[in-house]
């Protein structure tokens, strides 16, 4: 598994729910590390140890862990960047969701030897869609919830969104965008101002 997967989870438990819980959960996956580095790999066993524990500590199950962490992606303000590669794909939501097709080459143009699941979003009828996620990481569909939930906040967008499930490989996320100026989304500018 790719550092940064595991960096990112680490992140979001601290950030969510304090620097203590990530080092209880950490010592309970005994993953035998204080911190994960973002650009070393790691056993996929490790990552599933961590999500594990978590879930125990927690008390919640995994897939809501991995939306929750999909949310976190897409809205916290220490992981901004993800916000903007996300944002870079276009001025509605609609836009956004057609443009998560190329998604995985975006983000191979920041971090190459990253390996995000293939995502491929069909439109049936207007404002209906369907996603299907593709990869090799199970529950990716689940953390896809949470970055589209994020991301249709981000937006002012009303949708209704449900994970189908997982067939063969491939887990499907129904999308019905209701509405794509429910509410005023958050502001967002190309360029990143300079502090």
């Amino acid at each position: 598994m790719h550092g940064l997967i595991n960096r990112s989870i680490q992140c979001f438990l601290r950030d969510t729910y304090g620097p203590e819980a990530w080092a209880s959960i950490a010592t309970q996956a005994d993953i035998g590390i204080d911190n994960f580095e973002a650009m070393l790999s790691y056993d996929d066993d490790l990552t599933t140890r961590v999500l594990a524990a978590a879930g125990t500590a927690l008390t919640k199950p995994r897939n809501e862990i991995l939306v929750d962490l999909g949310n976190y992606l897409a809205s916290h303000p220490n992981v901004k960047a993800v916000r903007r590669i996300l944002r870079f794909g276009g001025v509605t939501y609609t836009d956004f969701l057609h443009s998560l097709n190329d998604l995985k080459e975006r983000a191979r143009l920041a971090v190459p030897q990253l390996e995000l699941p293939s995502l491929e979003i069909r439109g049936h009828a207007p404002g209906a869609f369907t996603l299907y996620c593709t990869g090799p990481y199970p529950g990716a569909g689940h953390v896809f919830v949470g970055v589209l939930r994020a991301m249709a906040d981000d937006y002012g967008a009303l949708v209704l969104m449900d994970h189908l499930g997982n067939r063969s490989g491939v887990e499907t996320v129904s999308l019905q965008v209701l509405e794509t100026s429910f509410a005023e989304g958050r502001a967002f500018e190309l360029s990143e101002r300079v502090s």
